[in-house]
């Protein structure tokens, strides 16, 4: 069972925003390039890098997401406190 992963997330305030970023990716969109346009969260400026976060850190439906999604593949949309996230793990150790 992974203890740490790494991630990329891009966070905006409302599902249909985060379904749009979510099939752009799907059409082959730029992950980082979507983050530091979109992303409402201060990671986005960074391409929405989280770096390495310990299982437990974040919140539980992000942490969910993390740690049993797909890797390399975008997740989402993710509901938590703040706001839909689309999530691309990078790693998991």
């Amino acid at each position: 069972m992974a203890n740490t992963a790494a991630a990329l997330h891009i966070l905006v305030k409302h599902e249909d925003k985060a379904k749009d970023l979510l099939a752009q990716l799907e059409k082959g969109a730029n992950f980082q390039t979507l983050a530091k346009k979109h992303s409402t969260c201060p990671s986005g400026k960074k391409g929405g890098s989280l770096g390495e976060f310990r299982k437990g850190d974040m919140v539980p439906p992000f942490d969910k997401a993390v740690f049993t999604g797909a890797i390399l593949k975008p997740i989402g949309p993710v509901k938590t406190k703040f706001g839909y996230h689309i999530i691309k793990v990078l790693y998991r150790t």
